[in-house]
């Protein structure tokens, strides 16, 4: 099995250097982190096991590298999770349904 790189161009870098300095999202700031380590010649399955905040599978890496690939920083970036919101039961009121505080 070939080993897989990553090869980036100067502005690819920067970009990735910036997520990983300077984003609010820790999960970025780490996967761009590993990208770069992937890409400065370190393998996806050291980078892995050893190479970021915590281990993780190196499947993930792959699963990261693959994205990036694909889709640029935006494929590194989290969908949000859905939610079932809120929905009362029957019969039960909502606030909206109270009758006003006098």
């Amino acid at each position: 099995m070939r080993r897989r790189t990553l090869i980036l161009t100067d502005s690819q870098r920067a970009e990735l250097t910036a997520l990983r300095d300077h984003d609010r999202r820790p999960y970025l700031r780490e996967r761009a982190a590993a990208l770069l380590r992937i890409a400065a010649g370190e393998s996806p399955h050291a980078v892995a096991r050893h190479g970021i905040l915590k281990p993780r599978a190196p499947d993930t890496l792959y699963d990261w590298l693959d994205r990036y690939a694909a889709q640029g920083v935006a494929g590194l970036i989290q969908l949000p999770r859905g939610h079932r919101g809120f929905s009362p039961s029957p019969g039960r009121r909502t606030r909206d349904d109270r009758a006003p505080n006098t």
